[in-house]
């Protein structure tokens, strides 16, 4: 993993499970890692936490259903660190339910953090990247966008669109490496969203052959450590028990 050293790299939903994962791992290769959350009690124990074991690390608050707050993240980690490697568009959003609950509300939000906040990222990295000449996007995108399940349609929804947007964005830029990483189902805070009793309790038993969030950081690592010519499109990751 050589080619990490010295890189830049941004993290969205960094407080906790992949995103966390994700800066921990990547700061231990050498690379300069930016954490980016709505709360700030985690990430910054977590960045004190990489500085005490001689890694680089920053935190900056961000919502990434704010646009200003997406340009001003990514704005940040150029700034500071002198250039911009990669951006991890991670912060993501699991309230499953069926469609005849009518949660419009989390739909929206689902919507929102799910896929604009994929946008604004790349909305916000994209000039400084065409501008350096060269740059990469990590999407983290699910099993959801492979196959669509119960309670699961917008979800899937979401998660169908990461996929096209990255692949239409890798289409479009030969200089810039765009790279979806699509767990199955993986430790992290993402069940504690769903409000809908009879979904919540068919995932609890879904979570039972969950994998540990550094599974999806080591993927995440690999796809960013190849060589400049190399460009991983897609790695899925999942339970070895999973259907």
């Amino acid at each position: 993993m050589s080619n990490i050293e010295g890189e830049v790299v941004a993290i969205t939903g960094a407080s906790s499970g992949i995103g966390e994962a994700a800066a921990r791992h990547i700061a231990q290769l050498d690379a300069k890692v930016v954490l980016g959350a709505r709360r700030t009690d985690r990430p910054e124990k977590i960045v004190n936490e990489i500085r005490a074991k001689g890694g680089t690390a920053e935190f900056r608050a961000l919502d990434v259903t704010k646009r200003k707050d997406v340009e001003d993240f990514v704005q940040f980690a150029e700034k500071t660190f002198g250039k911009l490697d990669v951006v991890v568009n991670n912060a993501g959003l699991m309230p499953l339910s069926p469609l005849e609950a009518l949660k419009v509300d989390e739909w929206d939000r689902m919507i929102d953090v799910n896929i604009k906040g994929v946008l604004y990222g790349i909305a916000a990295g994209l000039p400084i990247m065409k501008r350096q000449g060269f740059g990469q996007f990590v999407n983290i995108s699910s099993i959801a966008a492979h196959r669509v399940m119960e309670t699961g349609a917008v979800y899937c929804a979401t998660k169908y669109a990461v996929n096209a947007l990255s692949e239409g964005l890798r289409m479009e830029n030969s200089d810039i490496r765009v790279s979806i990483i699509s767990p199955g189902v993986t430790e992290s805070e993402l069940a504690g969203t769903i409000t809908d009793p009879s979904t919540k309790k068919m995932i609890e038993e879904y979570r039972k052959t969950s994998i540990p969030a550094e599974a999806i950081a080591e993927a995440i690592a690999y796809a960013i450590g190849q060589p400049d010519g190399v460009d991983v499109n897609e790695i899925v990751v999942r339970p070895t028990a999973a259907h």
